[in-house]
């Protein structure tokens, strides 16, 4: 029967062999890890790969936090009763390139218990300064391989949420192309804790699969100065998506998390500029088209 170190201990080795593939796929440079502890209970590893052959910045995070459940998680998620204890555990990954072809990637996996709620939340999404269309196709359909292994819905539920979720308001646009996104996933007459982690140990498992073949691919193109400026603009919007609406930087700096960690996910280099404008079909114009609305990417 699986429990909550099970599932703790499978997060651990998750990072360590998304950490290996990483490394793998740049050629160059290796994480730095530093270890924490939360004063209230638990902590986690954070690890880092900077100034690299590819990522010029990123973060495959591992953390368990325990405790005393805070009045904010209570009410969140209809908990009562005193001296509740909970749990959260997960993996949370964010990676940023140099090279303005080769697109950011994020992924997040957790588990949640306190008293007698459990619930699995997450995603991976794709976001990339320039859209290739055969890039997107390419992803979703890796996505939706690794959903139809254990539903039929999964994919067009989750895809529909993580269109939702992944949408910056305040400019009207997708973060990126999307991918899939599920929150607070528990049991049912369908699902029991089994089948909901065998669900997420295979999103957790696609990451490289639907990753580093797009690094392969476009690593290597050539890019001018424009490129980059734009590669600075988008990184912009990333950020300001991160801090204002992310779920998982909320959830961390309110549970007392630890802030290098938490805010891992924001570029090294970003820029805002005033009312930037681009040609007609240029590459960036076609890019913010795209952004402008949802799109099904595959059938």
């Amino acid at each position: 029967m699986t429990d909550k170190k099970d599932i703790a201990n499978y997060f651990r080795e998750l990072q360590n062999n998304i950490c290996a593939g990483l490394e793998k796929a740049d050629g160059k440079a290796r994480f730095q890890e530093d270890k924490w502890e939360r004063p209230e209970g638990g902590g986690g590893k954070t690890r880092v790969i900077q100034n690299g052959n590819v990522f010029e910045k990123g973060g495959v995070n591992f953390s368990e936090v325990y405790g005393p459940c805070p009045d904010f998680l209570k009410k969140e998620n209809g908990i009562t009763g005193d001296n509740v204890e909970f749990i959260a555990t997960g993996v949370s990954i964010v990676i940023h390139p140099f090279h303005p072809f080769v697109p950011i990637i994020h992924m997040n996996v957790r588990y949640f218990e306190a008293g007698n709620t459990w619930w699995f939340g997450g995603g991976i999404d794709l976001t990339p300064h320039y859209i290739d269309e055969e890039d997107a196709r390419f992803f979703h359909t890796t996505l939706k391989q690794a959903c139809d292994l254990h539903s039929s819905s999964y994919y067009g539920e989750f895809k529909k949420w993580a269109d939702e979720y992944f949408y910056i308001t305040h400019r009207g646009e997708t973060r990126g192309v999307g991918g899939i996104f599920f929150d607070k996933l528990s049991d049912n007459e369908e699902f029991n804790l089994e089948s909901r982690f065998a669900f997420v140990k295979s999103i957790g498992e696609s990451f490289l699969k639907a990753y580093t073949p797009l690094v392969e691919k476009n690593k290597k193109k050539e890019f001018t100065a424009d490129n980059r400026q734009w590669q600075l603009l988008r990184r912009g919007r990333y950020a300001e998506f991160n801090l204002v609406y992310d779920r998982g930087t909320k959830f961390g700096l309110h549970t007392n998390g630890r802030t290098e960690s938490i805010l891992m996910s924001l570029p090294p280099l970003a820029r805002w500029d005033y009312c930037p404008q681009y040609p007609i079909n240029s590459l960036e114009d076609r890019t913010l088209q795209i952004l402008r609305q949802p799109n099904t990417w595959i059938v």
